[in-house]
């Protein structure tokens, strides 16, 4: 009976252990897709922000204007761009989709952009995963993001993942 238990918590502790190495896996391979995927990645702060409805008026868009710390991908010419996105508010009206990333004014960040097609404007690669929020760790004072990782090492890892 005992040899039963010990065997069932092996095979258990090893699950366990396959998860976690799969879910670390699948983080860098988020972060290698994101890096090869978009075709500029900056590091910046929302200076400025306006919504407006499409055309129809079935739609509303917010251009979020960056102001350019770092290039760590693509062009480097320019010290801001547009960021346009779904979702925001005209007068009493707001909306809100879900997996789009929203900015905040004076927030930084780092993002994964894509050439919009149909404007001289960008998009966020991937969705709300194209957007690292940026803060200031309250100890070291280092750049980090929520979780912790600091934005020069992430920085680095994105440029060994763009050079594979």
């Amino acid at each position: 009976m005992k040899m039963i238990q010990w065997n069932m918590l092996y095979v258990l502790l090893m699950f366990c252990g396959l998860t976690t190495y799969s879910f670390a896996q699948q983080i860098t391979t988020d972060l290698r897709a994101l890096s090869k995927g978009a075709d500029v990645i900056v590091v910046g702060k929302v200076t400025q922000q306006v919504s407006s409805w499409n055309e129809d008026k079935t739609r509303i868009y917010t251009r979020a204007t960056l102001q350019i710390n770092d290039y760590v991908k693509g062009n480097n010419s320019g010290n801001s761009v547009i960021v346009k996105y779904l979702g925001g508010e005209v007068g009493e009206i707001g909306e809100k989709y879900s997996h789009m990333p929203r900015f905040e004014d004076e927030e930084e960040v780092l993002v994964f952009l894509m050439k919009d097609e149909k404007s001289t404007d960008y998009k966020v690669y991937n969705g709300e995963n194209g957007k690292i929020r940026v803060i200031n760790d309250s100890k070291t004072g280092e750049k980090v993001t929520p979780s912790n990782v600091q934005v020069n090492s992430l920085k680095a890892q994105i440029k060994n993942y763009i050079n594979d």
